[in-house]
């Protein structure tokens, strides 16, 4: 099973410089999008609903603000939308996830603190209930891959010249802490680590420009611990870029049904 996750920041945008064209191309099983920066009315059409997929949306209701979508080959059995945090954060972010028998794949995008419509207060929040969340979830006969834009980096080694940032809203010892934490307490895998060991990727550039300033490593594929074991390969695809976020590409040896 291969997973392709892109935050696109604005799907518009993307499709104009040949993203669908590339998805086309590559034999996913599913492709989680994140920051659509449109409402699903606007994406009824082609190029937005791909050949051989079934297509879902979950938009912000705010025109041009979040929203995300999942195209899976595999009917799922269940949608849903949101995570229900009774705190509300969840909202300022985006989450939209796809039931199959067995393992659930989700689309995240979270609140950065970096946009005058985000605080670090409301990123706080969404990290606490999402952790509360996921522990809640570990005690489930379900596998789960969470992909998408978390909007802040785990190690040193995913941020280019870290001495510089670590005053940084996505590298702050609370954030830094937070990934530790999800990666050895909290029962989940850093799917992209797992499959590739390279320290010198990437997969966002905050200057707007790929190669332009110091690379993140933001954009992860957060699998069960379970799954740990089926990551065959990972990597990220540089050839032709379609945000400033580069696409994570992680083939699993695990079926959809």
């Amino acid at each position: 099973m291969r997973i392709i996750s892109l935050c696109v920041e604005g799907i518009h945008q993307a499709a104009q410089r040949g993203l669908y064209d590339w998805l086309a191309e590559q034999d996913a099983d599913i492709i989680c999008l994140q920051d659509l920066r449109a409402q699903e009315y606007e994406l009824d059409g082609d190029p937005f609903h791909l050949d051989g997929y079934f297509a879902y949306f979950f938009d912000s209701g705010i025109k041009h603000y979040n929203g995300v979508a999942i195209y899976t080959r595999q009917q799922p059995k269940a949608l849903i939308y949101g995570l229900g945090f009774s705190s509300g954060v969840d909202m300022e972010g985006r989450y939209l996830q796809v039931d199959y028998e067995q393992i659930s794949v989700g689309s995240l995008l979270a609140p950065s603190a970096m946009s005058e419509n985000e605080s670090q207060e409301v990123k706080i929040q969404f990290f606490d209930d999402l952790q509360a969340h996921l522990h809640k979830i570990t005690r489930k006969r379900r596998e789960f891959i969470f992909c998408g834009n978390w909007a802040m980096a785990h190690k040193r080694e995913d941020v280019q010249n870290w001495q510089n940032h670590d005053s940084t809203s996505g590298f702050l010892p609370h954030e830094q802490q937070w990934m530790k934490q999800l990666f050895t307490q909290v029962g989940y895998t850093d799917a992209f680590r797992k499959g590739n060991t390279d320290k010198d990727e990437y997969s966002w550039w905050p200057s707007g420009t790929i190669g332009k300033g110091d690379g993140w490593r933001t954009d992860y594929q957060v699998i069960s611990d379970s799954l740990a074991n089926r990551v065959e390969y990972a990597t990220t695809y540089k050839t032709k870029h379609f945000s400033s976020h580069l696409p994570v590409i992680v083939d699993y040896d695990l079926e959809v049904y």
